[in-house]
């Protein structure tokens, strides 16, 4: 699934071609997708697109009168198309613009979703969540706020979009490992000084993920079709039985909160 690393290279992808482009045609193939596409998309024709945001794992194109907030889902992707190209069985909605470029979605297991709004504020996706991770609001001290009397996992705790956005299963087991933190920690149990360590980690782990474009493990491509290259520099993720490239002591694996979690006994005692 495309995280907020994936989704941000996205965004960054696509806005060169998008903002300040009119949207000549929407076409919508295959309106069946997590929350269907309503018919007032077609509303967009015409329209330019003024800004191209993100709010967690949300793009947010921000039209003349109206908003199209786009999901990835599971295997969701956007690709820039600079001349016509055939038609597959899972390209799902076109965005055909002014300067010839047609921004495409594709998703096979159509998860994703396109969104048709009057007021970014009634989408109630977007109601609820946390702060962002790379934002200033996202800091130890916000953290140590919300673990009174919390007996979860810390892994489980930080994977929470109503405590923080866009910390997915990969970027978790990496954060935590960076900060030295047991992911099976109760969250109580966390000290300030820990929670610093866990927010830089978060936010470093986060920040580098971006710079390489997003970590492509099975679906994700950039909106120029390339993968992303983050999964070069994985710790721990995906690397059971393999030696620590700190301690050399053994990987380890188990399922906290029905997810995957990788970690250094050692590293992270």
């Amino acid at each position: 699934m495309p995280e907020l690393p994936e989704v941000e290279t996205s965004r960054q992808g696509i806005l060169p071609y998008l903002k300040g482009q009119t949207i000549q045609q929407i076409i919508v193939r295959q309106p069946k997708l997590r929350w269907p596409i309503v018919k007032e998309i077609t509303q967009a024709q015409g329209q330019v697109i003024l800004d191209v945001k993100r709010r967690a794992k949300y793009l947010l194109l921000q039209l003349t009168n109206n908003w199209i907030v786009i999901h990835l889902g599971m295997s969701g992707s956007l690709r820039i198309l600079l001349n016509q190209q055939e038609i597959t069985k899972h390209d799902h909605v076109d965005l055909v613009l002014s300067n010839g470029v047609t921004l495409r979605y594709t998703d096979p297991r159509r998860f994703g979703c396109w969104l048709w709004t009057n007021s970014i504020e009634d989408v109630s996706q977007l109601k609820h969540l946390g702060p962002e991770p790379l934002s200033d609001e996202f800091s130890a001290e916000y953290l140590l706020s919300k673990t009174k009397n919390r007996q979860v996992p810390v892994k489980s705790w930080i994977m929470d979009n109503h405590i923080v956005v866009g910390v997915g299963n990969i970027y978790a087991s990496e954060s935590l490992f960076m900060a030295g933190i047991n992911p099976s920690r109760k969250v109580s149990s966390l000290q300030l000084f820990e929670l610093k360590k866990l927010v830089k980690a978060i936010k470093q782990v986060l920040t580098k993920s971006i710079e390489q474009g997003g970590t492509t493990l099975k679906d994700f491509l950039q909106s120029d079709g390339k993968p992303g290259y983050f999964t070069q520099k994985l710790q721990v993720y995906g690397r059971t039985g393999q030696p620590c490239l700190i301690c050399q002591y053994e990987i380890k694996s188990q399922k906290i909160g029905q997810r995957n979690t990788f970690y250094c006994e050692v590293c992270q005692q």
